[in-house]
């Protein structure tokens, strides 16, 4: 095994499909990159790459070329190829199970209704590996879900999905350094939902109740 780590971002190619909800994996990797200098300029395995370091760490990010429901055998020739250890292995897609602004990552689990995600389950032969959900919310009256996640954001959910994207890339960054554990107890729900902070040291004034004379 290598000392690489593989971030892999869902969605579709092709300009037609850039600002769509099921796109919002492409888009946060194209964060990554923007924000360390990598360039995806070439062509590995199913998917096009950039690779570097970031944070101090050799990653690999990666945006499958198969379409979304196909996105496995892109994963899949990935690990093998890099020789990444599935602990190392993030996978970033849209969930329509979860509200616009909320971000939910998990060690493991089902791929709950997600076609990228199920045929990434497919080829790996198991559940057992890192993902970041992105919650893009579920269609308005009788919308089929599958019209809805190839549609662009509209109105304030175009200001929303970005503000996501970039706190999706921080989520992924402290992923890196700190580890799922950490990553899930900072970002894990909505971008409005206080998280803990530690307490602060209360000086002596505090400590008497605020009475400095």
């Amino acid at each position: 095994m290598t000392d690489f780590y593989l971030i892999i971002g869902l969605g579709n190619p092709g300009k037609g499909y850039a600002d769509t909800r099921h796109n919002v994996g492409f888009r946060v990797v194209d964060e990554l990159a923007r924000r360390y200098g990598l360039t995806f300029g070439r062509k590995e395995r199913k998917a096009v790459v950039a690779s570097g370091v970031i944070l101090g760490k050799r990653a690999i990010l990666a945006k499958p070329q198969t379409y979304m429901n196909l996105s496995g055998e892109a994963v899949r020739a990935l690990v093998d190829f890099y020789k990444v250890e599935l602990s190392r292995l993030l996978v970033i897609s849209d969930d329509l199970d979860i509200p616009l602004g909320t971000l939910r990552l998990r060690k493991s689990g089902s791929a709950g209704g997600q076609g990228g995600l199920k045929n990434i389950i497919q080829h790996l032969g198991t559940q057992d590996f890192n993902r970041l959900r992105f919650g893009i919310g579920r269609p308005p009256g009788r919308m089929q879900p599958k019209d809805y996640v190839l549609q662009a954001f509209k109105g304030d959910d175009v200001i929303l999905a970005a503000q996501m994207v970039d706190r999706a890339a921080s989520a992924v960054e402290v992923w890196l350094t700190e580890g799922i554990e950490i990553a899930m107890t900072r970002y894990n729900g909505s971008v409005d939902e206080p998280k803990p902070v530690a307490k602060a040291k209360l000086t002596e004034g505090e400590q008497d109740g605020g009475q400095t004379g």
